[in-house]
């Protein structure tokens, strides 16, 4: 870090970290003559932070916290929830088995409280986008306050709209469905992607994943894959180490699948129907 962003400058995006109470933090933005309230601290003049070296700590009311630059990490665990989220041990796989890097256009369907979304905005930044789609307008508007407080709208188009009815979308590096019936949206995200482009789908139940999965195999995609992530924590001591008691177990089955432009061979190990049905035209091209 160079000088001039050593010390916090009007504008910046910060993460105040409570000194005494271990991963509990809270973001603000340094704006002069700001004084609001900020949920878990009070009343704050961010303003007074300007000029304050990053990484030390600060006074703010009774308690005391560190001065941080606001990280990817903290946009995410800082996100105020109204529906369940993707946890970051999801978030982190979705992201690299898609592919997603900055510049990449990406919709998503199921904002629910944005955290996927900042994830997401965060990775295509500075020049990508993130389109999403939300039939709920409570949710919408509930993430769209959380990418707001993250600095990361500008980034994410949104659209309060059914996902299974369609996607006006085409050439898409990738399309992630985390809705109750992945399954009726697949051919739609077919249309929606460009050749090698990513369809993932996140699902609680696995009845989910085998019809998603059957729609998929009936259309022209490959690398089909589904993954759970099991996340347990070491607690590290002076005495010995042990895996924490806590562990993060099921959260949601995670299938990935690329769009090719011509239809594979039977996978081998499956049988019987592999639930083609009519639906959507494939009007996706491949050129």
């Amino acid at each position: 870090m160079d000088e001039s962003r050593a010390r916090v400058v009007e504008g910046d995006l910060l993460t105040l970290v409570e000194a005494d109470v271990e991963g509990r933090k809270y973001l603000a933005k340094a704006v002069r003559h700001d004084t609001h309230k900020i949920k878990g601290i009070g009343i704050v003049n961010t303003g007074n932070l300007i000029g304050s070296e990053y990484g030390l700590k600060v006074k703010l009311g009774a308690k005391e916290f560190y001065v941080l630059p606001a990280s990817a990490v903290d946009k995410y665990s800082t996100v105020r929830r109204k529906a369940q989220i993707i946890l970051p041990k999801d978030a982190a796989q979705i992201i690299h088995g898609c592919g997603i890097t900055a510049g990449c256009r990406v919709l998503e369907s199921g904002i629910g409280s944005g955290a996927l979304t900042i994830s997401l905005a965060q990775a295509v930044a500075p020049g990508g986008k993130v389109v999403s789609y939300e039939i709920r307008e409570d949710f919408m508007n509930w993430a769209k306050e959380n990418l707001e407080s993250a600095g990361l709208d500008k980034l994410v188009e949104f659209n309060l709209r059914d996902v299974t009815k369609g996607m006006d979308e085409r050439n898409l590096d990738a399309v992630i469905l985390d809705v109750p019936s992945p399954a009726d949206a697949v051919e739609h995200a077919w249309n929606a992607l460009r050749p090698g482009g990513y369809l993932c789908t996140y699902s609680p139940l696995i009845s989910q994943v085998e019809a998603a999965v059957s729609r998929m195999r009936a259309l022209p995609f490959i690398e089909i894959m589904t993954v759970e992530n099991i996340q347990r924590e070491m607690v590290v001591g002076e005495r010995g180490t042990r895996p924490s008691f806590d562990m993060l177990g099921h959260t949601g089955y995670i299938t990935f699948a690329r769009k090719v432009c011509e239809m594979n061979k039977k996978p081998a190990g499956t049988c019987g129907d592999t639930g083609g049905k009519k639906g959507t035209e494939i009007s996706g091209r491949c050129e």
